[in-house]
């Protein structure tokens, strides 16, 4: 494997939004071109990381701060790093980027009534009825990234385009090759 830029691809958004479906996607791209990858998914790193947090903003801070603090470890060190985390709040987005350094916003933007179709587990609701706390985009708010440098609809996109839209700004910004001359496609 060839050396390689280290980054980080910060996925933002609602839950049901679609930001693991597109990150495994991404990551299966990137695996493919040989590339050197860590995913750190939100569910995965609430089971192994930070299970002793909840979700109020004060812990859903500290969540981020624990993940910023690994994805900036594994850029230094030139791994292509996918987080994927509904991270609501723009100040600690802010505080990731500023950390970090290669840093790469993708907002994975579904309206709240679109997203609860896609809910299998019924969190939506039990939010609703009060059964949930502190759940972004019913009784928490979601900040909406001003900075994102990529905006996927997924509303409006299928998870190919989306995908393809991504891995699109990874190859016109030199952090990946995948063989596609930019330059004779815009002609």
């Amino acid at each position: 494997m060839a050396s390689q830029r280290g980054f980080t691809l910060w996925f933002s958004g609602l839950s049901g939004a679609g930001k693991t479906t597109l990150s495994n996607e991404v990551e299966k791209e990137l695996r493919r071109l040989d590339m050197n990858v860590e995913h750190l998914d939100g569910d995965i790193v609430r089971k192994y990381l930070s299970r002793d947090l909840g979700f109020t903003k004060e812990d859903r801070a500290k969540n981020i701060e624990r993940v910023t603090f690994v994805a900036s470890l594994l850029t230094k060190y030139g791994v292509a790093t996918l987080v994927s985390f509904i991270s609501p709040y723009r100040n600690k987005r802010r505080e990731a980027r500023e950390m970090i350094g290669t840093f790469i916003m993708v907002y994975v933007k579904c309206p709240v009534d679109v997203c609860e179709t896609r809910d299998v587990k019924g969190l939506y609701e039990k939010a609703r009825r009060g059964e949930i706390e502190y759940f972004t985009g019913v009784t928490d708010p979601y900040e909406e990234p001003e900075d994102a440098e990529i905006v996927v609809e997924t509303d409006k996109l299928n998870p190919t385009q989306c995908v393809e839209t991504i891995l699109d700004y990874l190859e016109k910004n030199g952090y990946i090759d995948r063989g596609l001359d930019f330059a004779n496609l815009m002609e």
